[in-house]
């Protein structure tokens, strides 16, 4: 009796192949030929789930965004439920760091998203998941700020526009100096900084 395939299954597996050959050897040596070998399928089985290598490329991006949304939202359920005694500005600073190469996995995945968005320079069809992936931290940072707003624990008469996007790229900025220089920016550095940031944007009263 043949084996049954579960496509979304035989697709998972296919784009976590991508993501391990592209953290090992780069971007550019995921191709289909890399990832079939890598996936342990012919050419053809990859062909038969992904018209090309974009196709192939654009569900890797979701499959990374995936990942990290799936961190962030177990941040996000403590934040909106607290446990009791829960200093609620470490919580944000917890929530927020899971987008920072704190370890060996972030570190991997940040350098993942930065091949990525460099990628989409020059390949048009990955620009709009590019957008959607910095339009997804943008909105985080927002929900984050105005959440801080409505409680009474941001400074009053900030331009929350300016400030998501000031930390935003505050987040931006560490991910990639982390992942050029590990060895110069590492996680206690990422963490104060990242703390430093939001202890200036908060209510005196806090």
């Amino acid at each position: 009796m043949p084996k049954i395939v579960d496509p979304a299954e035989r697709r998972q597996a296919v784009a976590d192949a991508v993501l391990r050959v592209a953290a090992r050897e780069g971007l550019e040596h995921a191709s289909l030929r890399n990832v079939a070998e890598e996936a342990g399928l012919a050419v053809g089985s990859v062909r038969h789930y992904f018209a090309g290598g974009s196709e192939l490329m654009i569900f890797a991006m979701r499959e990374l965004a995936r990942r990290i949304e799936a961190r962030v939202r177990v941040h996000a359920a403590a934040l909106l439920d607290p446990a009791p005694g829960a200093d609620r500005r470490e919580l944000v600073a917890g929530l927020l760091a899971e987008t920072l190469p704190l370890d060996a996995e972030r570190r991997e995945e940040s350098a993942l998203w930065l091949s990525f968005v460099t990628a989409a320079r020059t390949r048009p069809e990955l620009r709009p998941r590019a957008a959607e992936l910095q339009a997804g931290l943008d909105d985080l940072v927002r929900r984050v700020l105005v959440e801080s707003e409505r409680s009474g624990r941001l400074a009053p008469g900030l331009d929350l526009a300016v400030e998501t996007r000031r930390l935003s790229a505050l987040l931006d900025g560490l991910t990639l100096q982390a992942v050029q220089h590990p060895d110069l920016v590492g996680p206690d550095e990422l963490r104060a900084v990242l703390r430093r940031h939001l202890d200036a944007l908060a209510a005196p009263a806090c």
